[in-house]
């Protein structure tokens, strides 16, 4: 925060002084309920917040030229908040797996018990790694392709550290046992409500960025995201509408009840899939992609057209994760519609990242980070048609409830979210540090193979599993009696779920040499004055234009 003026560190002490209150006022109130400590935790971290801005506060004055360069210390940052994340989420995610092998690594206490650590694992990945990947990359992103510095210097760093907040809110409650039994969502009351005002500043600063343009046009890059931030926050406020049981203790009730809950909760668990997973990290894919390759993007029309189609088909298709339930069968028959033709503008994206590669697959081959990208792009196609497939009642009712639906959504995951972020943070790490690469590409090409192979081995083994949980439950004999009791599946099970567990350490292993790569790329790399993607973005790419001094 080196580069803020006197008056913007006062205006952040203010916030911080309140927000030390706040957290007292929560410690008070909620006593040794989770609240309580919450509190404390508010109070704790925006104490070090604080203690950061005073010892610069009588730091040397920023002269204008800060205005003409771009404002990279948020980035850099998330980007260490994205890695901590990511060791930390996948970390929880092999103890989660290897527990359903041997039960006794929960060591009989209830903060490591599966039901605990299960949500620490999906909010630490989805929401620490995926989220602050997003955020740190659309600081990027649109202030290169707008040829405009963020819109001003506090809300970057609310952003950052108000999103991380949240997240240590959410996975401490779980450690604690706070619930309110949501997929994807299940943080306490005052978590939601901080995020709201966290979400409203970030889309704030993006629209203000994007007003600031030099460009006329909007990168495609920049709809995704755009489309992220605002979704993302529908959805949230819908869903997590709550009445607090009291204001001095965690626990709420949702307003929703019953299928209309059910309705609501995959209405958003899928579009959470659609815009969190899935419209940023395309964001992500038409920026990091062409720079990677050095090629325009394969059709700008193409990717706009899928853009829509996105935004318009996957809004419908959450009904399809209630076939078979109360819901009525035309709103089922609705979503598994929709999920189908949503197949359509998904491959349009998958095929135009894949055919910008032609005539560069000789930089496939000899660049790990370009490789990441393109397998991305391939897990990518291959989620999205099985995602559809799933969706056809008849394949629902063999996949659902079993292990077929975990790996898809790993395939996804892993395959498509974990890939395109560290194939893009390979990208970005030596330019906003002005280094001239990173430590080691013979590192890069160790977490490639370490994460592809990690991948398939977990996917297959899902896909194995699943199918023969499937075909087990449903298989009777000539008087119409089951011939499998649940026991026997869990026994047909196990070896697969020692593979999920090796294949997921794997994956975990490449997040840590990623991490040491980029900690070693800082520290020891020469510096250089240009930046690979700070340069303009090959010819041909519509809507970008030449950087501002750095």
């Amino acid at each position: 925060m080196g580069q803020l003026t006197t008056g913007e560190r006062e205006f952040a002490s203010v916030i911080l002084v309140v927000l030390m209150i706040l957290g007292i006022a929560m410690a008070v109130a909620g006593r040794f309920d989770p609240m309580g400590v919450h509190g404390g935790m508010v109070f704790l971290y925006s104490g070090g917040l604080f203690w950061w801005i005073l010892t610069s506060f009588f730091g040397k004055e920023p002269d204008a030229v800060r205005f003409s360069s771009y404002y990279d210390d948020p980035i850099k940052v998330g980007v260490a908040l994205t890695l901590f994340w990511a060791v930390f989420g996948m970390f929880f995610g092999v103890w989660a797996a290897a527990q359903l092998a041997w039960p006794s690594l929960n060591f009989d206490t209830a903060w490591s018990s599966f039901g605990r650590i299960r949500p620490v694992h999906t909010t630490g990945v989805i929401f620490g790694f995926g989220g602050n990947a997003l955020i740190a990359t659309s600081f990027h992103v649109v202030q290169r392709t707008s040829r405009a510095r963020l819109a001003d210097q506090l809300s970057p760093w609310f952003v950052v550290f108000g999103y991380n907040l949240f997240c240590l809110i959410a996975v401490s409650g779980y450690f604690m046992g706070v619930t309110q039994s949501k997929e994807y969502a299940e943080a306490e009351w005052y978590a939601d409500i901080w995020l709201v005002v966290v979400w409203v500043a970030y889309f704030v600063l993006f629209v203000r960025t994007l007003a600031r343009r030099k460009e006329p046009h909007i990168y495609v890059a920049n709809w995704y995201y755009l489309a992220f931030i605002i979704v993302v926050a529908i959805l949230h406020i819908v869903n997590n509408l709550a009445v607090p049981a009291s204001f001095g203790h965690a626990k709420s009730y949702t307003v929703w009840s019953g299928v209309q809950d059910a309705m609501v909760q995959w209405w958003y668990g899928h579009n959470a899939v659609a815009f969190f997973l899935t419209a940023g990290f395309l964001g992500m894919l038409y920026y990091y992609l062409p720079i990677r390759a050095q090629r325009p993007i394969f059709s700008y029309r193409l990717s706009i057209l899928s853009f829509w189609g996105i935004t318009f088909f996957y809004m419908w298709a959450g009904s399809h994760h209630l076939h078979y339930t109360a819901l009525p069968l035309w709103v089922q028959n609705l979503g598994m519609t929709f999920s189908v033709m949503l197949l359509v503008p998904s491959w349009a994206s998958a095929g135009n990242a894949l055919l910008t590669l032609n005539g560069a697959w000789h930089r496939v081959r000899d660049d790990a980070t370009l490789r990441f990208i393109m397998m991305a792009a391939f897990f990518y196609g291959l989620s999205t048609f099985e995602g559809s497939f799933m969706a056809i009642r008849a394949v629902n009712s063999l996949s659902h409830y079993t292990d077929w639906t975990v790996g898809h959504v790993h395939a996804g995951a892993l395959g498509w979210v974990a890939m395109i972020t560290f194939g893009s943070f390979y990208t970005l790490v030596p330019s906003i540090w002005k280094r001239e690469r990173m430590y080691s590409s013979t590192l890069v090409e160790v977490h490639f193979w370490l994460a592809l192979i990690g991948t398939l081995i977990y996917v297959f083994a899902m896909w194995n599993s699943g199918i023969i949980q499937g075909l087990m439950w449903r298989t009777y004999s000539p008087d119409n009696t089951l011939v499998y009791s649940f026991v026997d599946s869990l026994l047909a099970m196990y070896p697969y779920y020692i593979a999920r567990a090796f294949g997921g350490l794997l994956f975990l292993l490449g997040a840590i040499v990623a991490s040491y790569n980029i900690w070693m790329t800082v520290r020891t790399v020469p510096a250089t004055v240009t930046a690979t993607s700070d340069a303009p973005l090959p010819s041909g790419i519509y809507g970008a234009a030449p950087s501002p001094a750095e």
